[in-house]
C-alpha cells in the first residue's frame, strides 16, 4: 500500500527533531455546494532540525515513531 504524502506549512519547530505542519483540504460541501476549507495539524519527524516556521514541507506517512508522530519529513525547500 503506497505511503499518503501531503503537503503543508511549518507552524513549529520549538520540539527537537520535530516540526508541526498544518495541511489544508478543500472539498465541496455534499449539501450546499460550497468549496470548504480544512485544517490538521501533523507532528512530523525531523531529524536533521532543518524545517523552520513558514517553510512549506512534504511529509510521508510512516511506522509510528512516538505517541503524536507517525509522520516524517521528506521534502523542505531549498534555501
Amino acid at each position: 500500500m503506497p505511503k499518503r504524502i501531503l503537503q503543508g506549512v511549518v507552524v513549529s519547530d520549538k520540539q527537537d527533531k520535530t516540526a508541526v505542519v498544518k495541511v489544508e483540504r478543500r472539498f465541496t460541501h455534499p449539501l450546499f455546494k460550497k468549496t470548504v476549507r480544512r485544517t490538521k495539524n501533523y507532528h512530523a519527524h525531523d531529524e536533521n532540525n532543518v524545517a523552520k516556521v513558514g517553510d512549506l514541507v512534504s511529509i510521508e506517512e510512516t511506522k509510528p515513531i512516538s505517541k503524536l508522530k507517525t509522520w516524517i519529513l521528506v521534502e523542505t525547500p531549498k534555501a
